[in-house]
């Protein structure tokens, strides 16, 4: 149920961002016009959001015959946590990373990067796979891709006003200043709220994870071991839809200086401590 709020204010607040935009755009028939287009992107994202973010990754779908171990593990995991078995996928990337997608379990999908598989030993690549799984469990996968389509949507409408501007609603030009206030602070409203769902929802998967795998230290090595991987190989996808970032099981794009400050991820340091913490609770393996 908690989760079922979580996303019906996002997508309001995303509306409300669309609104803006849309009043800056034409006035108050823009800001209609932004309503539709809103509740369209909505509907979309519920529906097509985790096939849209699939095909950016050109992510291929493996089976039992094409990716036999992982495949398995994947459906071993899935077992443990009491889910339906998720569609697989792979992703032919050097970083090493993974993510689930999906509006909720019965329609759920994980990823993982060539890199990822090649990077972890198979007691790792169980923990990250334990963690996706977790945000499907959680019902997290909804809420990170509509919030990555409709963060991506609000930065192009917000693009689209920078170049064309703004009319008020009896045609006359808009207020410059507010124009330019939107245009800069509509985006970055979107990014903070992926931010502040985002974090939460990373440390409850990493002790979901923990518990499906039986193996909170796995998930613990691992996130080191992609964090010190993420720093000398960029995900160039990533790099080109940072939208999406915060879908990864560690975002590709965290760092030092401001664009540290605004990650949709908790530090690793403080993950990997929380998941040490849990072995003598008897989750160890």
């Amino acid at each position: 149920m908690f989760n079922l709020l979580k996303t019906a204010v996002l997508m309001a607040a995303i509306t409300a961002l669309f609104m803006a935009i849309g009043a800056v755009l034409g006035g108050q028939q823009g800001m209609l016009i932004a309503l539709v287009v809103a509740l369209g992107m909505n509907f979309f994202s519920y529906w097509f959001s985790d096939k849209l973010v699939l095909k950016m990754y050109k992510a291929r779908e493996v089976d039992e015959s094409s990716a036999p171990q992982f495949y398995r593990m994947v459906q071993e995991l899935a077992q443990r946590a009491g889910l339906p078995m998720p569609r697989v996928y792979l992703i032919e990337e050097n970083a090493p990373n993974a993510f689930a997608t999906g509006r909720n379990p019965a329609h759920a999908a994980v990823a993982a990067t060539t890199g990822i598989l090649r990077t972890l030993s198979e007691r790792e690549l169980r923990g990250v796979m334990a963690h996706e799984l977790a945000h499907v469990k959680h019902r997290d996968i909804l809420i990170s891709t509509v919030s990555a389509t409709m963060a991506g949507a609000i930065s192009m409408l917000a693009n689209f006003a920078m170049i064309f501007g703004g009319r008020g609603s009896e045609g006359r030009p808009a207020n410059p200043i507010a124009s330019i206030a939107v245009m800069l602070l509509a985006p970055l409203a979107a990014g903070l709220i992926q931010m502040a769902i985002s974090r939460t929802r990373e440390f409850e998967a990493d002790r979901g994870g923990a518990e499906i795998s039986g193996d909170p230290q796995a998930l613990a090595t691992a996130l080191q071991k992609i964090h010190r991987h993420a720093q000398d190989k960029p995900f160039e996808t990533t790099e080109r839809h940072p939208e999406t970032a915060q879908m990864m099981i560690m975002n590709p794009l965290s760092g030092g200086g401001l664009r540290g400050l605004f990650s949709t991820h908790p530090s690793t340091e403080e993950r990997v401590e929380r998941l040490m913490a849990m072995a003598p609770q008897g989750l160890r393996a």
